[in-house]
């Protein structure tokens, strides 16, 4: 009986370890899935204060989401019509500002000429010759890197007309998905399990619109002070000046190194000097009046848990993990303070 016994707790221990293999095997799958939900609920969290907002102005909550999916497709519109064609209108001239460049590599004056400047053990034609014959055997190979980015650059388009069209339907639904979420909780904890998710679903939401807030800022500032300077390309570098500013904690620190050596590489020493001294100035401000008085009121997280957060969570899931990183520092702060410290002080 006992033999019996282990049989069949080994049968239902490898049956167990089957299905937990399987399920990881299909999240792994639902990966880009799941990611695409994660980013449309934080979305549809960061809008519903403007949803809120509309709401206390006495706006029936369906044209409240109405205007706010309205301005949000407006947005979007606008930068598609107004601050893509420059982007694009610029970077072509980047484009063609390499063209050049990349002749002089080819000259082989230019060669020589350098070749005079080094130690006689470094053989530069050597070299040169030897990264050529690389890229002519690894042609294929390069190739298929060249076609995999192309690939990569069309589903992230995809995937952001697909979380789009999610964070709207959430939008529409956040208020029956709350109250299906409450109804899963007994009901003597129901009251005391919404107003700690309220608590932190408005968290998730004011940070939100404190990134985008200083994202916006520092684009704005950067295509005034570019333009001022008479850098190369003002629009193009403000746009990737926002989007690195999306990104906590390194985000604007990465896109400033970048912006600064792109000025030194077009525009000159002088210029790039310029603005490297005005994103030092900047990050000093943004780190000390912007961020404290924006997010400190947006969420409430020490500084040490926010480096833990935005690290940990970049490691985990990417950029979206480093987004989502401090909001979800934020709901564990509150749930520790409102539920597990009550609890230790009850004993």
């Amino acid at each position: 009986m006992k033999i019996q016994n282990a049989f069949r707790l080994g049968l239902f221990g490898g049956l167990g370890v089957l299905v937990a293999i399987g399920i990881g095997a299909a999240l792994g799958t639902l990966a880009t899935i799941i990611t695409y939900i994660g980013a449309a609920i934080f979305l549809a969290l960061g809008l519903d204060p403007a949803v809120s907002w509309l709401e206390r102005h006495r706006f029936p909550r369906w044209l409240a989401i109405l205007v706010v999916v309205i301005a949000v497709l407006s947005i979007f519109t606008g930068l598609a019509f107004a601050v893509v064609p420059v982007i694009v209108d610029q970077t072509s001239n980047l484009v063609e500002g390499l063209t050049p460049l990349i002749q002089s590599l080819q000259d082989a004056n230019w060669v020589a000429n350098l070749q005079q400047s080094l130690p006689a053990y470094i053989d530069l034609e050597a070299l040169i010759s030897g990264a050529l014959e690389f890229v002519k055997n690894n042609l294929t190979s390069i190739g298929g890197g060249v076609l995999q980015v192309g690939l990569g650059i069309a589903s992230g388009a995809f995937g952001i007309i697909i979380v789009l069209i999610l964070t709207i339907y959430f939008i529409a639904s956040l208020a029956s998905m709350k109250r299906g979420l409450y109804q899963l909780v007994p009901a003597t904890k129901r009251a005391r399990f919404a107003d700690i998710a309220e608590q932190v679903s408005q968290s998730v939401g004011r940070y939100v619109v404190g990134q985008v807030c200083l994202a916006l800022m520092n684009g704005i500032l950067s295509f005034i002070y570019l333009t001022i300077v008479q850098a190369e390309y003002p629009a193009l570098f403000a746009f990737v000046a926002f989007l690195f500013s999306l990104v906590p904690l390194v985000g604007t620190l990465s896109g400033s190194i970048l912006i600064t050596l792109s000025c030194l590489m077009f525009d000159g020493v002088p210029t790039a000097i310029a603005v490297g001294i005005y994103y030092a100035i900047y990050m000093q401000l943004e780190a000390y009046v912007l961020n404290p008085n924006i997010m400190n009121r947006a969420v409430k997280v020490p500084g040490a848990v926010v480096v833990i957060a935005a690290l940990a969570g970049g490691t985990l899931l990417g950029i979206l993990g480093a987004l989502i990183a401090i909001p979800v520092a934020a709901s564990v702060l509150i749930i520790i303070n409102q539920v597990v410290v009550p609890r230790q002080n009850e004993r």
